[in-house]
């Protein structure tokens, strides 16, 4: 079953608070000052029950100019208006206003509630209707059905019910109750014996009892005690139900309207938004660069700067790309209506739609810019999320980021990414607790990076297995997690651009080279090695001829790789045979002996004790001894 929320508008005295009374039975003016003068100053609530069982909530708003912004708050969630005009005095200034703040926020189902008509004949009604037809022409009012009514004899109400029943089953779209919930805040008191209730419209998803939130954009975490829906207690809500939740952890004194309840972590407070600024036919104004704004979306009221990005100025009835510069953070979502009055006076100038909720400050006529809010309003959530994607190029993004960025559900984003991915537009790389998305133009560059720095080492280092992963790793994606960065290395061996070899990395098809300059120091360090036997000579004493010294180390090291060389310690190599004669010497004598000293390996070797220490080092190492308490003995490792 649908969950509808209908409002009020019009100008002030034309008879909401009374229609309103007349559909329901009840009196939406809750405060004293409302009932001494007769005006309704701050939204009232109410509801009443459709012939076919739906329960309709009804927002009465202030008609009053100065209350402008507490109606502003109440149309948020609307699903259907009705603006309410008095027979006996047709359009009027605020009546005009109304029109162009439910036009900027998107309202498109509405009724014109032709009031009073019980003060005027059937002539000046013709006249009444006649006018307001011609003044709503070409306006999102233009084919709204007008209902005749008397709030005060009860005239028509049957069949202004009977309409409203109609459009709401026909033309009110359903909301999302699967999505991520959202409640901007337009009430906060306390109870005693509950401590601080909240209410609202719940705009999308569903909030449960027990469910852990977070209020934006105080950042304060808080638990759902209690849930009412008109007054009666139930398990949860859905989007579209006007709602009071009683919440713990967080004090009335700490929350404002505006406020605006969702999952922890799902969206990001900002002071800069990018948005699509419609200036009113009807304005008088022209909106100049820096031009200092009331900001109205949701339930908040923010004071701004307006900077125009793509215009020198917005004339009436103009539209631009604009960046407001906040005065207080908010959070919202892509996609979201807001309202624009002049700083003062203070009058309605225009609204539009939130491109970026989470903008980058941009500079006015940047081409690139524009064009990329361009994109941005055209495109799909696809779009939207493929265009954060490209600005972590350095960093990846994790589908929580994007959530938290876009103002989605992690399940949007995931499905958005995972479209995204089967195109090969972007690459994802699931960890255990997060997945990272990167875009395929980062990756190529990456890549290309990568292949042209390996390749240039295998060149420059012919005799190496090529590039450390590590030194890959910090020269060229230090900003990537390290067992991120594994994943893609691990995509790259899959698609044939990289090969491994142990900790190196090297190109497709390439081999160490093996030239007469490695043969021969090869041949060489297997003369001196031979010849010196134990008596063990340090390799910087060997002399190579002209050969380039880091030319010899590089073919030494492959030489301990294949296992012709060992390194013994520092500045010592031998040949592998010679340190396995070693080997079978000690583990022999260990065999009549369970101890052995370096004295003693120094006489079973017939060298010198300079060369049986680091012999008796190397075997701790390989684990063939292992020390007994004292540096010169050692007993068999197992």
């Amino acid at each position: 079953m649908k969950n509808i929320i209908i409002g009020t508008a019009g100008h002030i005295d034309h008879g909401k608070t009374t229609l309103i009374r007349a559909l329901t039975g009840r009196n939406t003016d809750r405060w004293e000052e409302e009932k001494r003068r007769g005006i309704t100053i701050d939204l009232g609530f109410t509801y009443f029950d459709l012939k076919n069982g739906a329960r309709a909530g009804i927002i009465d708003v202030p008609g009053h100019e100065r209350f402008i912004h507490n109606m502003v708050a109440g149309v948020v969630g609307m699903d259907l208006t009705m603006l309410v005009i008095a027979a006996d005095e047709g359009i009027m200034p605020q009546t005009r206003e109304h029109m162009d703040i439910l036009g900027q926020l998107g309202i498109e189902k509405s009724i014109i509630v032709l009031n009073k008509v019980d003060l005027v004949d059937e002539e000046w009604l013709e006249l009444v209707e006649e006018e307001i037809r011609d003044e709503l022409r070409g306006s999102f009012l233009e084919q709204a059905p007008i209902a005749r009514v008397s709030a005060v004899t009860g005239q028509g109400i049957l069949e202004l019910v009977d309409l409203i029943e109609q459009m709401t089953a026909e033309e009110v779209v359903e909301k999302d109750v699967n999505t991520i919930p959202r409640l901007p805040v337009d009430r906060v008191f306390s109870l005693s014996g509950f401590g601080t209730v909240i209410t609202g419209t719940l705009l999308a998803g569903t909030i449960t009892k027990e469910d852990s939130l977070q209020i934006y954009p105080i950042g304060k975490e808080c638990k759902i005690r209690n849930i009412q829906v008109h007054g009666q207690d139930v398990e949860r809500c859905y989007a579209g139900q006007r709602v009071a939740i009683n919440i713990s952890n967080v004090k009335k004194s700490e929350i404002f309207r505006g406020c605006v309840l969702a999952p922890g972590n799902n969206m990001r407070n900002t002071l800069l938004l990018d948005v699509r600024m419609n200036i009113s036919r009807s304005s008088k104004r022209v909106l100049k660069n820096q031009s200092r704004l009331h900001l109205f979306t949701g339930t908040s009221e923010i004071l701004c700067r307006a900077v125009l990005l793509d215009k020198e100025e917005l004339a009436p009835g103009e539209s631009g790309l604009v960046q407001l510069r906040l005065e207080e953070e908010i959070a919202l979502r892509r996609g979201d209506r807001f309202v624009v009055r002049f700083y003062s006076p203070m009058e309605t100038i225009g609204g539009g739609i939130v491109l970026e909720p989470n903008p980058k400050k941009k500079k006015r006529f940047d081409l690139e810019a524009v064009e990329e809010l361009k994109r941005k309003e055209a495109g799909s959530t696809e779009d939207v999320i493929e265009m954060h994607v490209k600005t972590h190029g350095d960093t990846m993004v994790t589908m929580n980021e994007l959530a938290k960025l876009t103002a989605l559900s992690v399940n949007e984003v995931m499905e958005a990414v995972a479209s995204l991915e089967k195109q090969g537009i972007v690459y994802v790389f699931p960890m255990r607790k997060e997945s990272y998305v990167w875009h395929m133009v980062h990756e190529q560059v990456v890549r290309q990076k990568l292949t042209k720095a390996i390749s240039a080492y295998h060149e420059a280092y012919p005799y190496r297995y090529g590039m450390k992963k590590a030194e890959l790793h910090m020269t060229y994606m230090k900003k990537i997690k390290l067992n991120v960065f594994d994943l893609y290395i691990e995509l790259l061996y899959e698609k044939q651009v990289l090969n491994p070899y142990q900790e190196y990395l090297q190109l497709p098809g390439f081999e160490v080279r093996r030239d007469s300059t490695y043969n021969e120091v090869r041949q060489a360090c297997a003369a001196v090695f031979q010849k010196a036997g134990f008596d063990f000579v340090r390799f910087s004493e060997i002399s190579f001829g002209a050969m380039e010294q880091e030319v010899v180390e590089d073919i030494v090291l492959l030489l301990v790789e294949e296992g012709f060389l060992v390194k013994v310690a520092e500045d010592i190599y031998t040949l592998q045979s010679i340190i396995d004669q070693a080997r079978e010497a000690i583990q022999g004598r260990l065999k009549e002996n369970p101890l052995i000293t370096i004295a003693e390996v120094r006489d079973l070797l017939g060298t010198s004790r300079k060369s049986a220490k680091p012999i008796l080092e190397y075997m701790d190492s390989i684990k063939v001894t292992r020390k007994n308490g004292t540096a010169s003995e050692r007993i068999a490792y197992i």
